[in-house]
């Protein structure tokens, strides 16, 4: 029995009833076709389709024919479904009608920097942590930003009363495949954290999509709305996704080296010169609205300044300390808005310009750079992230390599979705000038 003939088998033995076949925007929203049991065949067999002109960015009225490919490795039943009747997913990958991958699917940009490293010899090992808020909804069941709990880091019941909802969380993605490693509050209130076991980068990104639903789904059914926007109230600490990244050569970490000082091999330099000089450009992926630049500021731990350190973490980058196998780089700037497919894309490809071109970081800094002047940032050479989304843009549209992973076509519709929500923002008039203004003149 062929692969696809024994996924069938196991649906229906799983009481499977309908299939939801998945797949992301540019944008990073998870989109869904759903199909019942009896056109799985078809759908595994890359015959079914979709208008791709209904999705953002995905395609023009005369090209809107799309067709779906599942990935058979992401099979897996809603665990909080009925069981008969079940409800399972597939991630697909878009393709055209004349059988050619289609190039404004981000699952498929990534395949392609993936493709690149493996042709270096290398395989990326992604581990991400994702940080979100829950929020109390109000009588109509719409989100609010009241915060149930007064809990701080690391806290525990019966000040959060989220805990209930996280533990849920912690078991359907355990159920769902998922090895969980921490589950914690975090240092806002409201605030928490659940982290899962780094894996191959695909994977990974497959996951983080899987995740945001999970943990979305899981407090609308305790009364609490998730959000991963990242910075939802002024004046705490906002939401991040820490990128652990680490390169993989003939099953051995390619950034441990254990005769040098700090261990880390040249390769493991290199790969942080490319993420730092590339880190202004990357940053309109890796925090795309107009809200993650409000997470991006000084003294909220936020990384906003363009360094290394093994010791602190107040750079863009940090080394953990475990060593061998667990050797790894913390790109500590992405927010959860961005799309994962997007941001592990580019930041593989800004490592791997760096190994390329044997790009060497300047020395770390292991001060703590919040506490430094200005004069003696510009003395160390510490370059800043762009100050908001437009500047982002702007930076993103000088740097061919990133854009190269991008395409043409994810490129245009981005950047166009993109200033379109900066100019939104932009002419709107807001509560904090009406306060400061309206009296005043």
């Amino acid at each position: 029995m062929n692969e696809k003939k024994q996924l069938v088998e196991k649906a229906r033995n799983l009481g499977v009833k309908f299939i939801r076949l998945q797949f992301t925007d540019i944008l990073g929203v998870l989109k869904n076709v759903a199909i019942t049991i009896e056109q799985l065949e078809k759908a595994l067999d890359g015959e079914l389709m979709y208008d791709g002109s209904s999705i953002h960015g995905f395609a023009r009225i005369e090209e809107s024919d799309m067709y779906l490919r599942p990935d058979l490795n992401t099979f897996v039943v809603f665990p909080w479904r009925p069981r008969e009747g079940g409800v399972a997913r597939l991630i697909c990958d878009s393709y055209n009608p004349d059988g050619s991958p289609f190039e404004g699917d981000p699952r498929i940009a990534l395949k392609k920097v993936l493709a690149e490293a493996a042709d270096m010899g290398f395989t990326l090992m992604v581990g991400p942590e994702l940080e979100f808020f829950l929020f109390h909804v109000d009588q109509e069941g719409k989100a609010t930003v009241e915060t149930h709990d007064r809990a701080g880091y690391f806290d525990l019941a019966p000040v959060d009363l989220g805990e209930n909802a996280r533990r849920d969380m912690v078991l359907t993605l355990e159920e769902m495949g998922f090895e969980i490693e921490a589950s914690h509050h975090e240092v806002a209130p409201g605030q928490h954290e659940i982290d899962f076991k780094y894996s191959d980068a695909l994977d990974v990104a497959d996951k983080i999509m899987t995740f945001k639903m999970v943990v979305r789904t899981t407090a609308q059914r305790h009364g609490l709305h998730a959000t991963f926007m990242p910075k939802p109230i002024f004046g705490i600490n906002g939401s991040g996704m820490h990128m652990n990244q680490s390169l993989f050569r003939d099953g051995k970490n390619a950034f441990y080296d254990p005769s040098t000082p700090d261990q880390l091999s040249e390769i493991a330099r290199y790969y942080i010169g490319g993420l730092m000089k590339h880190a202004r450009s990357i940053a309109a992926v890796t925090n795309p609205t107009v809200n993650s630049y409000k997470r991006l500021v000084p003294g909220y731990e936020a990384p906003v300044y363009i360094a290394w350190s093994g010791r602190n973490r107040s750079p863009l980058i940090r080394i953990p300390a475990k060593r061998g196998s667990s050797t790894r780089i913390e790109l500590r700037n992405p927010d959860p808005s961005c799309n994962p497919y997007l941001a592990i894309a580019v930041a593989l490809k800004a490592g791997l310009d760096g190994i390329k071109n044997k790009i060497l970081p300047p020395p770390p800094t292991d001060v703590n750079i919040y506490n430094l002047s200005k004069e003696e940032r510009e003395k160390l050479n510490i370059l800043s992230l762009p100050g908001n989304l437009c500047e982002a843009l702007e930076e993103l549209a000088k740097d061919e390599v990133i854009k190269s992973v991008l395409q043409p076509h994810i490129y245009d519709k981005f950047v166009e979705a993109k200033m379109h929500e900066w100019n939104s923002y932009r002419v709107q008039v807001h509560p904090w000038e009406v306060k400061e203004y309206l009296t005043r003149f």
